[in-house]
Parts: C-alpha cells; sequence; structure tokens
C-alpha cells in the first residue's frame, strides 16, 4: 500500500480530484490523501458534482491543511503531487519519510466564472488531465517508487495532456 498526497494551495478542487481519482483507479493499492497549504475550509461544489458526473463518490472529502501530514503520527507519504503552480512555488513542510515531490500543473477549474455548463466544462477538463496523468502513473508500475530516475518518471507525467 502506497500513499499519496495530492496537494494545491485551497485544497478544494484540483487536490481533492486528484484524491479522488487515485482512490478509484488505484484499486486498493494506494491510500490517497488532499490538502493544502492555505485551505479554503469547504470543497468546491462544482468538484464534488464533477466526481458524481465521472461516476466517482462525492461523500467524505474536507479542505485541510497539509501541516496535517507533516505532524508526528501522520501517515508516512510515498509521494506528493502539487497540482497547483502557487503550491509547487512554496516552501514544503518537511515531509516525514522523505517522499517523492512532484509537480503535476493543472489550470485552476475554480477560477473560471460563467454559466453551470462552463464551470462543469472546466472542471470536467481538470478531471480528464488528472485522469490521463494518473493511468500513466499506474502503468509504470510500483517498481517506479524505488527506480534510481523514478522522480524523473513522475515529473515527465505533468506534461501528459492528451
Amino acid at each position: 500500500m502506497r500513499n499519496v498526497l495530492f496537494v494545491c494551495t485551497a485544497n478544494s478542487a484540483r487536490s481533492v480530484l486528484g484524491e479522488a481519482l487515485l482512490r478509484h483507479m488505484g484499486q486498493g493499492r494506494f491510500q490517497t490523501f488532499s490538502a493544502g497549504s492555505t485551505p479554503r475550509g469547504t470543497v468546491n461544489p462544482d468538484a464534488l458534482s464533477c466526481l458524481l458526473r465521472h461516476g466517482l463518490p462525492a461523500d467524505g472529502f474536507r479542505s485541510k491543511s497539509w501541516e496535517e501530514f507533516a505532524a508526528p503520527g501522520a501517515p508516512r507519504m510515498d509521494l506528493i503531487v502539487t497540482v497547483c503552480d502557487s503550491a509547487a512555488g512554496e516552501a514544503c513542510p518537511v515531509w516525514p519519510g522523505h517522499p517523492l515531490v512532484v509537480h503535476w500543473g493543472i489550470p485552476d477549474p475554480a477560477s473560471v466564472e460563467g454559466d453551470e455548463a462552463t464551470r462543469a466544462a472546466a472542471f470536467d477538463l481538470a478531471f480528464e488531465r488528472l485522469e490521463r496523468r494518473i493511468a500513466a502513473m499506474l502503468a509504470l508500475g510500483d517498481d517506479v517508487f524505488a527506480a534510481e530516475d523514478g522522480r524523473s518518471q513522475l515529473v515527465a507525467l505533468g506534461n501528459v495532456d492528451d
């Protein structure tokens, strides 16, 4: 079982989508989490609607600080994935166990204004990009976590968009 933390500044949209997707696609091989450097305190309702549209559970998610995962007694992460550029540029906590840390930038669907269909399309695009990157990660197999170039392989997935 590998532990993976998806990080974004607000922990209200992209990181939640990543957490839900890997939990689903990893078929029990991963324990997934999400957090933010400055959490909004609530999950974006459009993110939850997106999960439901794609047939994934949308309950049990909460916006929380990444400090929860740097504290004593927190689960040791194998991989931390930042999904927004601002979180990637921030000074991260010292993570117990020194996990792999990679950046997979995803445009912020929560910043898209407009009617429900416009917002839904933005969230679906973020979902689909994360889905492709997670599928590519899973295709690498578990050995990527111990490979000498494992971090480089995982970083390269941040460019998988099509």
